[in-house]
């Protein structure tokens, strides 16, 4: 049976394929997006997990790079009249380690600086001098990470920071850029509370503090929390999916759920539409866009004769990251930290120090579960109370660096299966672990705890098979499959051997995070516009 033909057909549906499809709706092109499951927004997902009334979003949760994308500044008002609202916090993260010492990163650059000050006097001043060094390389920051790199705007931006700014200028920014997070936080700080505060967010990256280009990382998140927050959507993320789907349809677009794409059909070098598992074929004119990861595009959808050697080569060879863990707690009361400021934070990490954070991501990558893993506390309710029954509270918890394949226990505690894989009694072995932690913080915890939900690396792929192994990233980020690498060397931008065939997701170029960069930068390819 075949479909009417579309402008352009867009597998997946994750937050990139929806800045995609929205952007090309609204300039006026007939789209449809395909997904696999049984609903819309790939790792954006919401349920009430654990009881009645308690909406946790399942996968990702927080918006900071999404509410400071440019789709976000050119969609703003088209999701708001479906319903998309915001809430925010003035204190998007902290740290605390195990001390109960602890350190919170505000909104405010002024007082940030006072606070670090208070901690370690002048640490205040030589973050305000790193984030003016930053501010100042802006153009640069954002133009590699904000657009295709293999273009002539972006060639003439380069060419005009050589001019104005002369070739020792570029050489300083490339190798700034290319510090690691220890080495930037142990030159900026004293404080190893404020080196502990930054250390643990390149890996919402897919970096540990030791790769080349954390630092940088930590640099860009420090400045969009300043400057952005780290909000949550009003009512649970899958409001943000409702609001584009109807925008979507608003627009002439079509959306399809447990639509498995099968193959993507092909003539003289060129995409022309997909056949679904159940034999249905959909038609594209103009494009057919994959919010997939390289191995599902070139080993599974793309007919093998269409992918050259040294494609299929890179494929083959791309390489996936450390997995992750999401832990979801329904509680009779809001969490009562030992220190009440935390309790209004959006984003807790707990760690020892910034050695922490470097030892639990060494301690996966050799195979082994991490004695004291970086542990994310997530307070969704804190920003939004309609999450939760009145008086009820709510934890969104994410581990970032597990192994995929464990080899061992670094605590020595934990009975691991000789084959390797996660079974369900290393799950909550673990997640046992995570929670016992967590209550030195929290003292009642274990009490105040109705029911929790534990969903290992096997669980997380289980939900989206673009989560390979787990791995939260689609792909590891180090500095050989990051920005010109991303996801292939064989490839420029988000384009494919075949003609009309675009790859994006965050697989692709700038990498993860709810940002939607690489369907942005697609759509405004297909329309046209620089």
């Amino acid at each position: 049976m075949k479909s009417d033909k579309y402008a352009c057909v867009i597998v997946g549906s994750g937050i990139n394929a929806l800045v995609c499809a929205a952007m090309l709706a609204k300039g006026g092109k007939r789209v449809l997006v395909l997904e696999r499951n049984d609903r819309l927004g790939g790792c954006i997902r919401t349920e009430e997990l654990t009881l009645p009334g308690y909406i946790h979003d399942v996968l990702s949760s927080w918006h900071p790079l999404f509410v400071s994308s440019p789709a976000y500044a050119l969609l703003k008002d088209d999701l708001e009249k479906f319903g998309l609202e915001y809430c925010n916090s003035h204190s998007p993260t902290a740290v605390v380690n195990a001390d109960n010492d602890y350190f919170i990163l505000t909104r405010s650059r002024a007082e940030n600086i006072k606070a670090m000050n208070a901690h370690c006097a002048g640490d205040g001043e030589r973050y305000a001098a790193a984030m003016r060094e930053f501010e100042q390389s802006l153009d640069l920051t954002f133009t590699l990470l904000g657009n295709e790199l293999w273009t002539w705007a972006t060639a003439r931006v380069l060419l005009a920071a050589l001019i104005k700014r002369g070739p020792r200028y570029l050489v300083q920014f490339f190798g700034y850029a290319l510090q690691s997070a220890r080495n930037w936080l142990g030159r900026t700080f004293r404080s190893d509370l404020i080196r502990a505060c930054l250390a643990p967010w390149p890996t919402h990256a897919g970096l540990g503090p030791d790769a080349p280009g954390s630092g940088h990382m930590a640099r860009v998140i420090a400045y969009t929390l300043e400057t952005a927050g780290c909000p949550v959507v009003k009512g649970g993320s899958d409001n943000i999916v409702r609001a584009f789907a109807q925008f979507i349809v608003s627009q002439g677009g079509e959306l399809r759920v447990e639509a498995d794409v099968e193959k993507i059909l092909t003539k003289n070098g060129r995409a022309y539409g997909v056949v679904t598992a159940d034999g249905a074929e959909f038609l594209a004119d103009e494009a057919v866009i994959c919010s997939v990861t390289p191995t599902q595009l070139y080993q599974r959808l793309s007919p093998a004769a269409d992918v050259p050697a040294h494609i299929a080569g890179q494929a083959a060879a791309f390489q996936y990251g450390k997995a992750g863990m999401q832990i979801h707690l329904a509680l009779s009361e809001p969490a009562p930290w030992a220190r009440p400021e935390l309790a209004e934070v959006a984003l807790v990490h707990l760690t020892s120090d910034m050695d922490g954070v470097a030892r639990a991501v060494n301690q996966a990558e050799c195979g082994l579960l991490p004695e004291q893993a970086t542990i994310v506390v997530g307070q969704p309710a804190s920003l939004d109370p309609s999450r939760v029954p009145a008086g009820k509270g709510l934890l969104w918890i994410q581990l970032q660096e597990l192994p995929a394949v464990i080899k061992g226990d670094a605590a020595g505690e934990i009975a691991v299966p000789e084959d390797g894989k996660w079974s369900e009694q290393v799950r909550e072995a673990y997640a046992d672990r995570v929670i016992a932690r967590i209550a030195r913080h929290i003292p009642n915890l274990e009490q105040a705890i109705l029911k929790r939900v534990v969903l290992s690396p096997v669980d997380l792929e289980a939900l989206n098979i673009n989560l390979v192994s787990g791995d939260p990233y689609a792909g590891a980020c180090t500095m050989d499959q990051f920005l010109l690498w991303r996801p292939l060397a064989g490839v420029t931008n988000h384009n494919t051997p075949l003609k009309s065939l675009y790859h994006i997701g965050a697989s692709t170029h700038p990498g993860p995070g709810l940002g939607g960069g690489s369907g942005f930068l697609v759509a405004q390819k297909l329309l046209g516009k620089p």
